[in-house]
């Protein structure tokens, strides 16, 4: 049966190949987006909502189907404060997933970070970390959390930083630590799409960074 795919986070680097990914999918009848601003790819399967995160009303009316993909991030450089940043990894992030277990949506898939704990000593690695913990509460039937290793890929925006870090970890990964060698934003949306649709009747599955690849089939 066709499903309905809802995506938040759909123009950044893993959010693009997913959508992407999602159009061409047989098993996908309908790609909701909700976004900031006009999303460019046109397609009869594409159905885009602009809206304001700070307003619920402007997006849960249009909430439902099958599956909610979530791939929202940002730096602390980008968000401007600790304060933003933790407004866009966590706050918007919870009440789409909050919102989509109270609407039905039976499938949640997340894309978090490597080292993600709410435990941590590091700002970025605790949101994320608490985030994971929040979501495995909601009422989902199942719960698919990707912890990914830097991403590669090409951003609509560049971040010098992690292009850098992207570089070292190639070199540093081909000789050590391997499990957290740099992964295609491709990879990471084709893992995600794979675990939605599959037919795994674990409710809460953690996906590990070298997991990752296994989970998309590489």
């Amino acid at each position: 049966m066709s499903k309905t795919a809802n995506v938040i986070g759909a123009t950044g680097l893993v959010g693009r190949e997913l959508v992407n990914q999602l159009l061409q999918n047989p098993e996908i009848e309908k790609v909701r987006v909700f976004v900031r601003r006009e999303f460019n790819d046109l397609h009869p399967k594409l159905e885009q909502h602009i809206v304001d995160f700070d307003n619920d009303a402007s997006w849960k009316p249009f909430l439902g189907g099958d599956i909610l993909f979530s791939t929202m991030g940002t730096t602390l450089k980008q968000a401007g404060s600790k304060a933003n940043q933790y407004k866009i990894d966590y706050t918007y992030q919870y009440r789409f997933a909050e919102e989509a277990s109270l609407a039905g949506i039976p499938v949640y898939v997340l894309v978090s970070s490597a080292g993600a704990s709410s435990k941590s000593m590091f700002f970025y690695s605790r949101i994320k970390g608490e985030l994971d913990d929040a979501v495995q509460k909601l009422p989902f039937q199942k719960v698919i959390i990707l912890r990914p290793s830097i991403l590669a890929g090409i951003r609509e925006k560049r971040r010098a930083v992690e292009e850098q870090s992207t570089r070292v970890m190639g070199l540093i990964s081909k000789f050590l630590f391997k499990k957290y060698r740099p992964v295609p934003a491709a990879t990471v949306a084709k893992a995600m799409i794979r675990g939605a649709l599959g037919e795994s009747t674990v409710k809460h599955s953690i996906v590990n960074p070298e997991e990752v690849f296994t989970l998309a089939g590489e």
